[in-house]
């Protein structure tokens, strides 16, 4: 599906450029050109266009979701920023994450076993952390990774902020390196990898990062993953924003759930339940690791 069909298709078309002086090239260059005006205002689209748009601190930006700006009117701007209808999925997801954080942590309490976290592209680590209110007795390690130093930087600051460095830390990792995935250690009962598979269309890059995890994740541990079976502003996406990898076009190649689904069963998961929010574009599923 990575090679051929419509979702391959559909992303290689967003990845060629349009013809010059086109209309659509034409808006999508006033569209870009707007933004970058607004980045002048906006906290949140200036954070964008530094960081990159699916970067670790637009994220935890947009959980945070507190406009701000350049007075009234940059206030404006990020308010209307914040409000579109891929940031709202990104908060709905990150409530879902939360509440499949805490099954599978009960889960683990009720089979007596002991709860240890991986993250292995955690971004800020915010809805790792949040995950835990209310939460007795908390983990006995989380370990969150990225391979971000600003997001291993501020990770860590949101650990202090929230008193947990007796359990938690973040450290520097690739979410690809099958082998230093399936040496984790203490090694976790819980994985997750929220957000990461979506921004890279190669199966093999995506299969061989779960099968590190399957190596790591003790049979009965569990695995919260993400998906996004669609996205109403792909080509906005593609055509007036940038991303983390070095200011380059932020493309991405959408997944079936069915194609998700079968790459985590491929590496040794067994899919237990899903949510999605109301808009149908994001999706968060939590499957265990069977023998």
């Amino acid at each position: 599906a990575d090679r051929l069909g419509a979702t391959c298709a559909e992303s290689e078309e967003l990845a060629a450029p349009l013809p010059h002086n086109s209309l659509r090239d034409l808006y999508w260059r006033m569209t870009h050109a707007s933004m970058r005006l607004g980045s002048k205002l906006s906290t949140g689209v200036k954070l964008g266009f530094d960081t990159g748009f699916d970067s670790g601190s637009t994220l935890d930006y947009v959980y945070r979701n507190r406009p701000a700006g350049k007075g009234a009117l940059g206030r404006m701007i990020d308010k209307n920023y914040l409000q579109s209808i891929g940031w709202r999925g990104i908060r709905q997801r990150k409530l879902h994450a939360e509440e499949l954080l805490r099954l599978a942590m009960a889960h683990l309490r009720n089979q007596g076993k002991p709860v240890r976290i991986v993250d292995i592209a955690a971004g800020h680590g915010r809805y790792i952390l949040e995950s835990l209110r209310g939460v007795e007795p908390l983990p006995e390690s989380i370990l969150l990774r990225d391979y971000s130093d600003i997001n291993v930087r501020d990770g860590s600051l949101l650990i202090e902020q929230k008193d947990l460095e007796d359990i938690a830390r973040f450290v520097k990792g690739d979410a690809f390196d099958r082998n230093d995935l399936a040496t984790l250690d203490p090694k976790p009962t819980l994985a997750v990898v929220s957000g990461l598979y979506e921004l890279f269309s190669s199966n093999q890059m995506v299969g061989d990062s779960l099968a590190g995890l399957a190596a790591a994740v003790e049979p009965g541990g569990y695995l919260v993953y993400t998906g996004q079976p669609w996205h109403p502003q792909l080509e906005l996406i593609a055509r007036a924003l940038t991303s983390h990898r070095e200011g380059q076009a932020w493309v991405m190649r959408r997944r079936s759930q069915s194609e998700m689904d079968q790459l985590v069963e491929a590496a040794g998961f067994r899919k237990i339940t899903q949510r999605v929010d109301e808009w149908g574009i994001f999706t968060v599923s939590l499957a265990q690791r069977i023998q």
